[in-house]
């Protein structure tokens, strides 16, 4: 038995159908994946702009939780550099001036929201909102924050320091501190990006990020990083995570980042769980998900962790590692615990530099130049919707960059429905095969008179006028005796579309045109027949496909010169 795509989304399904072939790679699985997902879950919160401690507690509480109710099996959740980013833009509105306490309290009451909202999305069955943003956009957005992310960390880098700002303003801010750069700990942090990329090209399969922190935190004990003015980690508090109210007085200022950070959780973690669902395996339940991931954030926040969801590469990690079951995400939510308990001290060593350098080699895989090749390859258009989301991200913030992105895949969606191609049909010769007129295919039969038009898409009152001056000019250079409109990609016929085509008929008739209309669906039939389009046209102008229409019309021909 392997693991079932008929599985229910609750923990009694693989807890007790569980084989003991399975536990080997669970635990093996789970203790790689550990060894990514905690340093980089650390450095994650330094990003947010919060103590590194609440990485742990990220890696810790939302994992258990989405063990048990998630319906992905490979599915790691903690958080992510998209999250981290969203949250840091939140926290930063509300404790501009870094208070840890407000801080903390802040970041419990946006993971509370962001919770409450993926819980509420589920119950109110909102699983479809993920295919609301093309990959297009998305691609353009994720790009845009990983240059957003590694601009923030290159003067951790550098070891200097400023008020920040927009994305200009901290591009021109670093630019200008650049004279001011620690050396050593520019040397720190260069050694630790050298070290992540070398052991991800030479030695894929060992955990980079945990061999980098190790390394980090060895040479500053044993180098003395912090003499040579290298900024440390500083104090972790060990032990579980205390609870922590959250301050409801921000609910109101915090709600609007919070819808846009629960969309961005969403949509990483069902994206992540798609890419990575075994052969036997079904795609995670989108409304489950949602309930999972919302609970797992709620349940979250008191304990201190930030904003979580899915990630794409620490549940690629745990896939290849072998994971089989949830049971894999539990164990590494065991070595978060550990951590917590015990490494603690030995976590306060690590070099500000070296979690910086952890942020910078994973977030530039956001960036990926060849996506945007492929996608300027196919559709220019859509090239471009990318490019919007790219420069909005950076130009308006991510919390923006997010509206940015969600009303670009909005207006995308509205232009393809109201602007459907529109063909002139011709049939491949010696074949019953129709397709659109090209230059590639020059020797395609036209038939004198009869003008074939072929609309793929919804007619709607939103796109029958246009329709309607885009026939136009086709019709004038045809001069037909009969359009034939085949209809056969229209799955709906809105009211308003249907007065056209009535005006239509009626417009070519008095031109002594006739209006065929062929390939309906019986929905589409059965509005026809009722109007009094149907009643003009009557059975005999209806047909069932373009093949039989083409027969009837050179049949009418024929007659038609037999008789002269």
């Amino acid at each position: 038995m392997t693991p079932s795509s008929k599985s229910q989304p609750f923990i009694a399904e693989w807890l007790f159908s569980y084989q003991k072939d399975w536990l080997r790679p669970d635990i093996l699985a789970g203790l790689t994946t550990a060894a990514v997902v905690i340093p980089k879950a650390m450095a994650y919160a330094t990003i947010a702009g919060l103590p590194v401690q609440v990485g742990l507690y990220t890696a810790f509480l939302p994992m258990v939780i989405y063990a048990v109710l998630g319906t992905s099996r490979p599915l790691s959740v903690s958080t992510t550099t998209t999250l981290a980013i969203l949250t840091a833009a939140e926290l930063g509105d509300v404790a501009p001036n870094g208070d840890p306490t407000s801080l903390l309290r802040a970041s419990a009451m946006l993971t509370l929201l962001v919770g409450a909202i993926l819980v509420l999305a589920s119950l109110l069955r909102l699983g479809f909102i993920a295919n609301f943003i093309s990959e297009p956009v998305l691609i353009g957005f994720k790009a845009g924050i990983g240059l957003v992310i590694v601009l923030d960390q290159v003067p951790k880098i550098l070891g200097i320091h400023f008020a920040r700002g927009t994305f200009v303003q901290n591009l021109l801010s670093t630019v200008r501190n650049i004279p001011h750069t620690s050396l050593f700990t520019l040397a720190v942090g260069v050694v630790m990006i050298l070290l992540l990329v070398g052991t991800e090209r030479l030695l894929p399969r060992a955990p980079a990020p945990l061999i980098a922190v190790a390394a980090g935190i060895a040479g500053a004990f044993l180098l003395g990083f912090k003499a040579h003015g290298v900024e440390l980690v500083g104090l972790v508090p060990r032990g579980l995570p205390s609870f922590r109210l959250p301050d409801l007085t921000l609910a109101a200022q915090l709600w609007p980042g919070a819808v846009g950070i629960a969309l961005m959780s969403f949509t990483e973690t069902i994206a992540a769980g798609r890419a990575f669902v075994g052969r036997e395996e079904r795609s995670p339940k989108a409304n489950q998900e949602l309930l999972a991931t919302g609970l797992a954030n709620a349940g979250s926040a008191f304990l201190g962790a930030m904003p979580a969801g899915g990630g794409t590469s620490q549940t690629a990690v745990n896939r290849l590692a072998g994971a089989r079951t949830q049971l894999a995400e539990l164990v590494t939510a065991g070595i978060a615990l550990v951590t917590m308990l015990f490494l603690a001290p030995l976590i306060a060593l690590m070099p500000q530099a070296t979690l910086a350098a952890v942020v910078i080699v994973y977030s530039l895989g956001l960036i990926q130049p060849q996506e945007f090749k492929e996608i300027l390859k196919i559709r220019r258009t859509e090239f471009l919707w990318a490019l919007t989301a790219f420069a909005g991200v950076m130009l308006l913030g991510t919390l923006r960059g997010i509206v940015v992105a969600v009303v670009v895949s909005l207006l995308m969606l509205a232009h393809q429905g109201a602007d459907p191609p529109i063909y002139v049909l011709g049939r491949k010769p010696g074949t019953n095969v129709f397709r659109p007129l090209s230059e590639e295919h020059p020797e395609d039969e036209t038939f004198p008179g009869l003008l074939l038009l072929r609309l793929d898409g919804r007619l709607f009152f939103g796109n029958a006028e246009h329709i309607g001056h885009k026939m136009k000019p086709l019709v004038a250079e045809a001069k037909p005796k009969v359009i034939a409109l085949d209809l056969s990609g229209v799955p709906d016929l809105e009211y308003t579309a249907l007065r056209m085509l009535i005006e239509a008929e009626k417009r070519q008739r008095e031109h002594g045109v006739l209006l065929w209309l062929v390939g309906l669906n019986p929905e589409v039939l059965r509005m026809v027949q009722r109007s009094p389009l149907g009643e003009t046209l009557g059975r005999e102008a209806m047909h069932f496909n373009v093949e039989t229409a083409v027969a009837k019309y050179s049949e009418s021909e024929s007659t038609a010169a037999t008789s002269s």
